[in-house]
């Protein structure tokens, strides 16, 4: 992160993403030397002086005006969420470190969470740090490394290929959520920490991060690959914790009564660990496989409802 010039750096970034074509500007004869839009072309939309610009990617001017502000969200076809980033880093909060309060998930959540038995749910913090998960999630991420974290489980685990059968889509709207995370928190330093981390261990995080692309996570389908259960297909939801500011619960939900929602329902009971074949030391010939042991077990489930 450049924690001197984030508005700059935001501006920079969003220039070289847009296309003379996207903002209705003729294209230019021969090589552009820059990716995207240059300087002058920016001035020119957002009806500022280049030297102006100038300033405000060089980080020499940092408050512009509201004024301002529209012409370049404009000029850029920022989206909503996009366009209130921008008003932050122009006009950033005073920084408030997170107290041993707000890294702790308050019971009730807790109870709540663990009553859910086919619903995988977890909870994070704007770093994406797992403060808890329930008996599913913590099933269906059992063995993973890294999962404390769920950018590091995703750029500094090789399996994370295997386990998010989407990792791409996937993986960009996490490094999305946490370039709008540092807009917000850019004096964390747990957060400087892990990015640098990332930038340091990963390129994939490096070219993703570069783009400073900024975008909540919602509501979005999600497939997993579980190595006993399968493939498990889920729309993800995040809700916002409003008793504990910057806490995100996370929860999975496959559809009712479909092979996923059984797989669910066998991570959370445990079912699934003795139908692992690494779980046991010797295997009987005549028994089920791990896999057919499972679906005998979802199928039960489902005869008893």
């Amino acid at each position: 992160m450049d924690q001197e010039r984030p508005l700059g750096e935001f501006l920079r970034a969003r220039r070289h993403l847009t296309t003379v074509e996207q903002v209705g500007l003729p294209p230019s004869l021969g090589h552009r030397r820059t990716p995207g839009l240059r300087r002058d072309e920016v001035a020119m939309l957002a009806g500022v002086s280049i030297d102006y610009y100038i300033r405000l990617e060089q980080g020499r001017e940092r408050h512009p005006s509201d004024q301002v502000l529209a012409a370049l969200a404009q000029a850029f076809r920022l989206d909503d969420e996009a366009i209130e980033h921008l008003h932050e880093l122009a006009h950033p909060r005073p920084y408030k470190r997170a107290t041993e309060r707000a890294e702790k998930v308050h019971p009730s959540l807790l109870s709540l969470m663990e009553n859910w038995d086919r619903i995988a749910a977890y909870v994070v913090n704007s770093r994406l740090d797992v403060l808890a998960k329930n008996r599913v999630a913590t099933g269906l991420y059992e063995g993973l490394e890294h999962n404390d974290n769920l950018l590091r489980l995703a750029l500094l685990n090789p399996a994370s290929h295997d386990f998010y059968l989407d990792w791409e889509l996937d993986t960009h709207s996490k490094v999305a959520h946490l370039r709008a995370a540092a807009g917000a928190d850019a004096e964390d330093p747990l957060l400087r920490e892990l990015v640098e981390e990332l930038s340091r261990e990963n390129k994939d995080f490096r070219r993703l991060w570069d783009r400073y692309e900024v975008r909540a996570r919602t509501r979005a389908p999600v497939r997993f690959h579980h190595h006993v259960v399968g493939d498990v297909v889920t729309t993800m939801e995040v809700l916002s914790v409003d008793s504990s500011p910057g806490q995100k619960l996370i929860v999975f939900k496959a559809e009712d009564g479909s092979p996923s929602e059984h797989a669910l329902a066998v991570l959370g009971g445990g079912q699934w660990r003795t139908a692992d074949p690494a779980a046991e030391s010797t295997e009987d010939p005549g028994a089920d496989s791990g896999a057919d042991a499972v679906q005998d077990s979802a199928a039960a489930m489902g005869h008893q409802e």
